[in-house]
């Protein structure tokens, strides 16, 4: 196996080399006016620690991956073309109106509670830009109207008049019958062809998501227009940078369904949080390689901190109806819950509070934290860090980056010492402690919410700072065992990797598998079954597409279900099951979803004596791969106590004195070692801060537990 994975964060780009045999990691700072040269950066070194030659690599790899950020960035940002929507005559008020939820929707709890300071986000499609057609489908499919050739040609001119640069076309009850959105394409692209110059991108709702539901197919659609443009030249010139160093094969590209595609069967919507979620990919194919039991994930880089969670057995929970930035959407995606608090978050004067805040705006790599010594002004995590005595100015990033001391006591000085009444290194400490706790209330309220308790989990701390960290988020959170896995830096980068090339594809359906009024079952079994095949062909298409052939592709039948009128609706994966030919087939799918859902909620909840029933057809269509291999994480070797390389002055706790703490490099992370806290471990490329209280004992690959004495 030879292949390259890359995540490109809002500060570091991170590269996983696989060369045979050989696992090479490696990092560099994003460059985001060229995300390219970061890449050639990390590459190169991963290649000079390889001994091999970058063109070399690149023409004998199989694959090379990547999982990015940039689309995230740009929807906070709002740097995008300007959007317009066509929809049905009668509903041009929907994607304003937001089904009333608008104020509230991506915002936490406590801000969802505060109506009189409630906002609207600022919407991507103005209500000037957005216009109707007549026509009407109803829900069974049928033309109730017939689209009128001219009303959609005068529509389009007043869009584009109006400065249209995208135009996204949802119509009602597309995915039953999507005849008039096909037809509006078809004039759109008469008007503006795709080979002459004015021409503007055209994106239809039943084609970026296949449910039912005008609202969320319509945000779907105008954020996946809105970033089209942006991932196409961003991902381009990465592939054309690929071509010139001799690379032939497709780019891949990593989706937040946790498995990828080629550019080609890619949609904008689908590389959102595609980094953070191949390191959940990653915490899945470990758990299941290692039996380590429950897992929560935690990716804290330099922007920001992102929890997954993989329970025993290695299955990802999914939200598929997640909410990206502001805005619900209806695509599966592995679910993930994301912190503004990463080694880059500015720490600010909180005026009401008169205390600390945290995050979640970041310095990135550009100015990056005011001890880069780029420019940057404002203090940060990774500033407090360095004045504590945790990070080694000389040698940190494996000297690729000198940190200034003085820098990072001046950015605390100027913006947090006066307002607080505070010296430099309380203020430090403060941050440091403040951050800790912010990420353990992020990872208790995802575990308690879904029924788990924290010390019932083995936290995976991984990402440039996640090692640095672990102790005090897990003494917060109240977990025991620690561990950073293999690879830890680039974790995520070694997750995309593992990943397999997946597409899902989904039809809404109204299925009564249990009426119970009648007391009947579902019969309705070729009507089931030729939706099901649909979805394989579709599936089956995009994989042939991308070079395989038709008997390497495999499918995962899921179904949404719900008892009686419940609004919570529950997926099911169904493993053994991929047709319905009779009563026996309906009783298992009962079956799985009762014991699916008394998992989740208790032996008790299950009620299907109020009926079941179905929104939802799903088939995950995906090819199985190479895979990355953990050695186990445990050790039967004796241990003892490392010699150290020296000492330094360390803040351990909150008494604002430092101790003496053994200073050691990464030549101790090896199966005979155990280092007790308070200590610091430095490698090239992150450093392993060990609190008093706590024991190190390294495994195989680099993993490295964090356990408490």
């Amino acid at each position: 196996m030879k292949r390259i994975s890359v995540d490109i964060g809002g500060t570091f780009t991170d590269c996983f080399f696989v060369w045979d045999d050989q696992y090479v990691e490696a990092k560099a700072l994003t460059t985001h006016h060229n995300l390219a040269l970061g890449f050639n950066e990390a590459l190169d070194l991963a290649c000079g620690r390889a001994g091999i030659d970058r063109e070399t690599v690149l023409s004998e790899v199989d694959s090379v991956r990547y999982a990015t950020t940039l689309g995230t960035n740009a929807l906070i940002e709002r740097k995008g073309p300007k959007v317009a929507a066509i929809v049905t005559h009668g509903f041009e008020d929907i994607i304003p109106l937001s089904r009333g939820r608008g104020y509230g929707e991506g915002l936490d709890y406590s801000m969802q509670q505060n109506l009189p300071a409630a906002e609207r986000p600022e919407p991507i499609v103005p209500r000037h830009l957005i216009r109707s057609v007549k026509e009407r489908v109803n829900s069974a499919g049928k033309v109730v109207a017939a689209i009128d050739p001219d009303d959609v040609r005068q529509v389009v001119r007043e869009l584009v008049n109006a400065g249209a640069e995208a135009v996204v076309v949802s119509l009602t009850n597309a995915t039953e019958n999507p005849s008039h959105e096909l037809a509006i394409q078809e004039i759109l692209l008469e008007e503006f062809p795709s080979h002459e110059l004015g021409a503007i991108p055209v994106l239809l709702g039943h084609q970026v998501s296949g449910r039912k539901g005008e609202y969320v197919r319509a945000t779907s659609t105008i954020i996946d227009a809105f970033l089209h443009s942006i991932m196409f030249h961003a991902l381009s010139q990465l592939s054309d940078n690929l071509r010139g160093s001799g690379y032939e094969r497709p780019m891949l590209v990593i989706h937040n369904s946790g498995g990828m595609a080629q550019m080609n069967s890619t949609d904008a919507l689908q590389t959102i949080h595609s980094g953070p979620i191949a390191g959940v990919g990653a915490a899945e194919h470990l758990s299941t390689e290692t039996s380590i039991g429950h897992v929560i994930s935690t990716d804290m880089g330099g922007t920001s901190f992102d929890i997954g969670l993989v329970p025993e057995g290695g299955v990802k929970h999914y939200d598929f109806n997640p909410t990206i930035d502001r805005w619900l959407v209806s695509v599966p995606m592995v679910h993930l819950d994301t912190l503004g608090a990463g080694g880059g978050s500015i720490a600010s004067y909180d005026r009401i509070h008169h205390a600390i805040k945290i995050g979640p705006q970041s310095a990135g790599s550009n100015p990056g934290p005011a001890c880069y010594d780029r420019g940057g002004l404002k203090p940060t995590v990774t500033d407090a860090d360095l004045l504590l005595g945790y990070l080694d100015p000389d040698n940190y990033a494996n000297g690729y980056i000198k940190l200034n001391p003085k820098r990072a006591r001046f950015a605390i000085e100027e913006n947090l010492c006066d307002e607080l009444d505070m010296d430099v290194l309380e203020i430090a400490w403060s941050i440091k402690d403040g951050v800790d706790e912010q990420m353990a209330i992020g990872i208790g309220k995802e575990l308690r919410v879904r029924g788990y308790l924290p010390e019932d989990f083995t936290m995976l701390a991984y990402g440039g700072n996640g090692p640095l960290h672990a102790c005090g988020v897990a003494r917060h959170a109240g977990i025991k065992r620690v561990l950073a896995p293999p690879f830890s830096s680039v974790f995520s980068a070694c997750g995309a990797g593992n990943m397999r090339q997946l597409h899902f594809h989904e039809r809404g359906v109204h299925i009564t598998l249990y009426n119970a009024t009648t007391r009947s079952l579902y019969d309705k079994y070729d009507e089931f079954n030729s939706v099901v095949e649909e979805l394989e062909a579709r599936g089956r298409e995009d994989l042939v597409r991308q070079g395989f052939s038709a008997d390497e592709v495999l499918h995962r039948l899921e179904l949404d279900l719900r008892y009686g009128n419940q609004l919570l609706t529950q997926a099911v994966a169904l493993e053994q099951i991929d047709r319905m030919s009779g009563v026996r087939d309906v009783l298992d799918v009962i079956k799985t979803f009762g014991d699916v859902y008394s998992h989740r909620f208790g032996a008790s909840s299950a009620a299907p004596e109020a009926g079941i029933r179905c929104s939802t057809i799903r088939v995950a269509s995906y090819v199985e791969g190479d895979v990355v291999r953990f050695d186990p994480l445990t050790s039967d070797a004796e241990r003892t106590v490392p010699n150290n390389v020296g000492h330094r002055p360390v803040h351990v706790n909150s008494s604002g004195e430092a101790i003496e703490v053994p200073i050691y490099d990464q030549s101790v992370l090896v199966e005979t070692s155990l280092i007790p806290g308070p200590a610091i471990v430095t490698t090239d490329t992150t450093t392993f801060l060990v609190e008093p209280g706590w024991r190190l004992e390294p495994t195989r690959q680099g993993a490295v537990w964090f356990l408490q004495d």
